[in-house]
């Protein structure tokens, strides 16, 4: 069985008309994993509630009190923007640290079975920083689970594999400076946030970015990964991989200019389950609602050999 980590919950978070963030991309994708053929193999789990399992202290080991408290601060107030891209609802607040709750599960989840997972949760988070979020990112989910997985007696160094369109700033500035932490990311450069380029390499050498033209289709994805990403894993030897899995990268989508095709995240998922099988997949973006969901679909689809 797969496990996927989810809630209805998570489509409360309310972005607003027209913005690309919005909740009809988790409803794509669930409704349709529930017509794959393969359906009767995926057993849905909802992330444990807030009251069972406070995730604050979790996240304050990331982001500061203050931004957790303006947060908080906006939600109750009926709402406002972190910046002009990144709204908050009144129910934004309660529904990231659930958020958040659903990438623990998905790591304890991975840790239990050694197989993968993957948590189809919003808001994303791969863009907030320290002291705030931004890029339609509240808190920095990944960075946070990886942190989180650290504590684990069984895990010594986790890894996580960047795959969104856009380069996750926060994630990075977040784990640099752990050197059990590895960060890699394939993202199109020039594009949002600006960052991400390939002279950044961690304060212990544990970064790796790798920035592509727009354009760049699965033939430069691949020579990336067989050159540069999967030599990293390889060398480092994590005992989790966490991969923050957007997919504004297809061709479809409005927001970027890479040229993959849904089915090509199946051969990524392909190339990391040679590395591993404890491999925690967690949404980030992706806006063009078909493209969007089919890339799920062929990213969970190899993990049923």
């Amino acid at each position: 069985m797969f496990q996927i980590i989810y809630s209805d919950e998570f489509l409360k978070h309310d972005t607003g008309s027209f913005h690309p963030e919005c909740p009809e991309r988790l409803t794509a994708i669930v409704n349709a994993l529930k017509t794959v053929s393969w359906c009767d193999r995926l057993q849905w789990q909802l992330p444990t509630a807030i009251a069972q399992r406070d995730p604050i202290p979790f996240i304050q080991k990331i982001h500061t009190t203050a931004y957790l408290e303006r947060v908080k601060n906006l939600a109750q107030k009926g709402g406002g923007s972190l910046d002009p891209d990144t709204p908050v609802s009144p129910q934004s607040y309660d529904v990231a640290l659930l958020a958040v709750n659903a990438w623990l599960d998905g790591v304890d989840t991975v840790l239990n079975t050694d197989r993968p997972a993957f948590v189809l949760a919003r808001p994303p988070g791969h863009h907030a920083i320290k002291e705030t979020g931004m890029g339609f990112c509240l808190f920095s989910n990944g960075a946070i689970a990886a942190h989180y997985a650290l504590e684990n007696p069984s895990v010594n160094r986790v890894a996580i594999l960047d795959w969104d369109v856009h380069h996750g700033n926060g994630t990075e500035a977040l784990v640099e400076n752990n050197p059990n932490i590895v960060y890699c990311s394939l993202h199109q450069f020039p594009c949002y946030p600006g960052t991400g380029k390939e002279s950044d390499r961690g304060k212990y050498n544990n970064v790796l970015n790798i920035p592509l033209p727009a354009g760049s289709t699965i033939k430069e994805y691949q020579q990336a990964f067989e050159s540069q990403v999967m030599p990293i894993l390889e060398a480092f030897q994590a005992d989790l991989l966490i991969v923050s899995a957007g997919y504004d990268a297809n061709q479809a989508d409005p927001l970027a200019g890479i040229d993959l095709q849904p089915s090509d995240y199946g051969i990524f998922t392909q190339y990391l389950l040679t590395f591993t099988p404890r491999i925690l997949f967690g949404l980030e973006g992706g806006y063009n609602l078909d493209a969007l969901a089919q890339s799920v679909i062929a990213t969970i689809e190899p993990c049923l050999a």
